[in-house]
């Protein structure tokens, strides 16, 4: 039991701090104040992350269509949830999703926090009830014992949206070959790489995938998928304005050799492919 003066909603023991070790190259890392980082919270939300109990048959977890064997996120076009279902998304990686000022393709979530439970509602994704998932876990002494000692309370959504999202903040990528050269390193990247890094900036890729992360995390029409004939309405679906229309958010290029298939819709299988599609 908790002492008579632990407030109920206080976890009952004194968290131990969690230091990311940001790699070189990468910004400061972005942490709510309304969810500082924690070791317990950390490994509560790893828990959370590969549990294929938050899904309504048991058969998905986050890590299905973000596994951290395919650069956090899958190599398929569009991910399948439970029954079999095929989405219309191609799965964003988790990699740097930290630094990301929205969440999701649309940008229809403002924060980890925010993003973490809609995958679990979604029905063609994971598809379970959030109050009835809650419920299961609570019959879970583990979970119940986790859920105290980080948050001082029984599960709740609140704190699963907490614990996956400060997870989430320790996948970083940085110190790369690139980070070495811009750091001073010359002999970090050879010739070819170099002219290419200065096409990069001419052509104007630089203008959206901005560096250090690669994207501006604005959204822009590269014109994918606008052909159909039911197009994506991007944005807009977020806006409801006319001019949002396809709009997508630019994509982070971090560990992009290992991310594909390429945009939203999953629609260019290698990266040559998805260079070549540059619209201008």
């Amino acid at each position: 039991d908790q002492p008579a003066d632990q407030p109920a909603d206080q976890p009952a023991t004194t968290p131990v701090a969690f230091e990311v070790k940001v790699p070189l190259g990468l910004p400061e890392l972005p942490v709510p104040e309304d969810n500082p980082m924690t070791a317990e919270k950390v490994e509560l939300g790893k828990l959370l992350y590969f549990d294929k109990r938050l899904s309504k048959d048991g058969s998905v977890s986050c890590a299905t269509c973000h596994d951290p064997q395919m650069a956090w996120t899958e190599h398929q076009p569009t991910s399948t949830g439970i029954g079999a279902q095929k989405g219309g998304a191609n799965s964003p990686t988790v990699i740097n999703a930290a630094y990301a000022t929205a969440q999701f393709w649309d940008g229809r979530a403002k924060s980890l926090e925010e993003q973490a439970l809609g995958p679990i509602e979604n029905p063609i994704e994971m598809g379970h009830n959030l109050p009835e998932m809650i419920g299961q876990l609570n019959q879970l002494t583990a979970y119940k014992e986790h859920f105290q000692k980080v948050f001082g309370t029984d599960v709740t959504a609140d704190g699963i949206a907490k614990a996956i999202a400060a997870f989430e903040r320790t996948v970083l990528s940085g110190n790369s070959p690139y980070d070495k050269f811009k750091a001073g390193d010359e002999s970090a990247l050879n010739d070819v790489q170099k002219r290419g890094l200065e096409v990069f900036g001419k052509a104007g890729c630089s203008d959206c995938h901005a560096p250090p992360l690669f994207s501006n995390y604005e959204y822009e029409n590269a014109g994918i998928g606008m052909d159909k004939e039911k197009p994506d309405e991007g944005r807009k679906a977020v806006t409801k304005q006319d001019e949002d229309l396809g709009k997508i958010r630019v994509p982070a290029l971090r560990e992009v050799a290992n991310t594909g298939p390429y945009f939203h819709d999953g629609s260019c299988a290698t990266l040559e492919a998805a260079v070549a599609m540059r619209p201008g």
